[in-house]
């Protein structure tokens, strides 16, 4: 099937490693020219050397909304315009303890939602003029399946959230060809796997082989999907083909035995 992205004009966030980079990888194997987006200029340099096809690496922090609004400017002046934008740039899931509710700060949660939440709405909010003047576009969130689960509290409010902005966007930018979609990886093969299983393996006095098999044995595919994969979910709903599916969270995780979504 031909996707139909050849001659596309992306912004992927948070590509220099992980989920984004995959995406930006993805999105310029279909021939989209991607503008990769993170706040290191060292570690741009290195991801989009990664990329076979039409890059730009452009330094911002999503945190920031003049380095946002600037950085869409600068694709514009490159390209003319944006089609496709992705948005992955926030802080990892897992990276340490869950704090309990008595230790949970009022800055965690706020950090959670400043760089993921409206870190999203900045970018969504500066590419909305450009896609409603051409009358097409594509919006894909990446949020991520604590969405769907406790356990996390500042984790689950940030996924919700992106969820809800998510539809939000769909009604508002439909009329206008464009869509939003919002994607819930679950624990994902990236750079951070390795680090992690063997912390968890020292923690628990296991080996790191019996710690990924828990965490397979918590997927439908008993197996844990890769960031390649995630972006070929993400490649499908940043493309014109993916144009009956808007407003909607679509789980990339392999699937979550015993759960019915509907």
């Amino acid at each position: 099937m031909d996707l139909g992205l050849s001659g596309a004009r992306a912004i992927v966030t948070g590509a220099s490693r992980g989920i984004g980079l995959a995406c930006a990888q993805s999105l310029a194997a279909e021939g989209a020219s991607v503008a990769l987006v993170a706040r290191s200029a060292e570690d741009l340099e290195t991801a989009a050397a990664s990329v076979v096809g039409t890059t730009l690496a452009v330094v911002a922090d999503t945190t920031d909304d003049a380095a946002v609004r600037a950085m869409v400017a600068r694709v514009v002046d490159e390209w003319g315009g944006v089609d496709v934008l992705v948005n992955a740039a926030a802080r990892p899931a897992g990276g340490g303890p869950v704090p309990p509710l008595a230790e949970l700060t009022d800055d965690a949660v706020a950090s959670e939602f400043d760089t993921k939440v409206l870190g999203y709405l900045r970018c969504a909010r500066a590419v909305a003029p450009l896609m409603v003047a051409q009358g097409a576009g594509r919006i894909v969130n990446i949020s991520g399946l604590n969405a769907r689960r406790t356990g996390s509290i500042a984790g689950t409010i940030r996924n919700v959230a992106v969820a809800a902005l998510t539809a939000n966007l769909a009604d508002e930018l439909g009329p206008h060809g464009i869509t939003a979609t919002c994607v819930h990886p679950g624990m994902t093969v990236t750079e951070r796997i390795p680090a992690m299983l063997a912390e968890q393996a020292a923690a628990r006095g296991v080996s790191e082989d019996e710690v990924r098999r828990g965490l397979e044995s918590t997927t439908s595919l008993r197996r844990l999907i890769t960031a390649a994969e995630v972006a070929d979910v993400v490649t499908f709903l940043a493309s014109p083909r993916s144009v009956a599916v808007t407003g909607d969270s679509v789980g990339a995780g392999g699937g979550q035995p015993g759960v019915v979504h509907y």
